[in-house]
């Protein structure tokens, strides 16, 4: 299929306003999908979709939502609407904290939980379920290299990522024989404004090595049906920073639903 045929005809941005989500938008758009494009603040999201228009003339929808709110899954599919939606993006979740664990007031952190884990969940469970209907569709969960391990400074962070990798990995290996592709792509260190501020805040530069949002997106979206797992910046047979290639953990996957067939039965 092409890519419009397999993940349209419209797609859902969470965390659309800058950086990775904003790049993520603006190339569905160049595919021929429209989107609706999802974050906390309003006058990003309408300046993004008002460049995507005059670009490519292709429909968007804004909402400005909360994705750590409770009601965040309720306000997105508000804004959908009857509209059938054959991509998710989960783009929201950077850390913009940079703190120790017990010098932020507790709800910092279950925000971080609730924005990271909960609603992406939800999301996936509303959308991927749809998906699984029409036999077709992808999810795309933007990752991190703290998925891998965790250190001081991020110990919520790295455990909501490590939750994506394996959620991934489950959902991958639940929908692939219903045409609905799952992905988690897993970013280094990427040029973004929530990154630079956070830097700006330490006194501390933009590493020279932080990769593009332009070309992270663009690698997303073609990796997208070799899920579940893709290492930015290695090959697929790689382990490097990771520990495991992609191409281990997959055949892991598949190895692990193997051996616990005969408990859970085959799907």
């Amino acid at each position: 299929m092409s890519f419009i045929d397999r993940y349209g005809p419209w797609a859902v941005v969470a965390g659309a306003s800058e950086g990775t989500g904003r790049a993520f938008a603006r190339k569905i758009a160049a595919e021929g999908i429209p989107s609706i494009l999802i974050a906390r603040r309003k006058e990003p999201l309408a300046q993004l979709a008002a460049e995507i228009r005059e670009a490519s003339t292709v429909e968007c929808v804004t909402a400005a939502v909360d994705l750590a709110a409770a009601d965040a899954l309720e306000r997105i599919v508000d804004a959908v609407g009857d509209r059938e939606v054959g991509l998710f993006v989960s783009n929201a979740g950077a850390d913009p904290n940079g703190a120790l664990f017990l010098d932020r007031d507790i709800t910092i952190w279950l925000d971080q939980i609730q924005r990271n884990v909960v609603t992406m969940t939800r999301c996936c469970h509303h959308f991927g379920g749809r998906m699984r209907e029409r036999r077709k569709g992808g999810l795309l969960l933007v990752n991190s290299g703290a998925c891998y391990g965790s250190a001081s400074f991020m110990a919520t962070y790295s455990a909501t990522k490590a939750f994506t990798l394996c959620f991934a990995e489950g959902l991958w290996a639940e929908l692939r024989g219903h045409g609905v592709d799952v992905l988690t792509l897993v970013m280094g260190i990427t040029d973004t404004p929530a990154l630079r501020t956070l830097l700006a805040e330490k006194g501390l530069p933009i590493p020279p090595s932080a990769a593009n949002s332009d070309e992270v997106a663009a690698v997303g979206l073609a990796r997208l049906g070799f899920g579940p797992v893709h290492n930015w910046g290695l090959e697929d047979d790689a382990a490097g920073y990771a520990g495991w290639s992609a191409s281990q953990r997959r055949a892991r996957v598949s190895k692990i639903e193997e051996m616990s067939s005969h408990v859970f039965g085959k799907k």
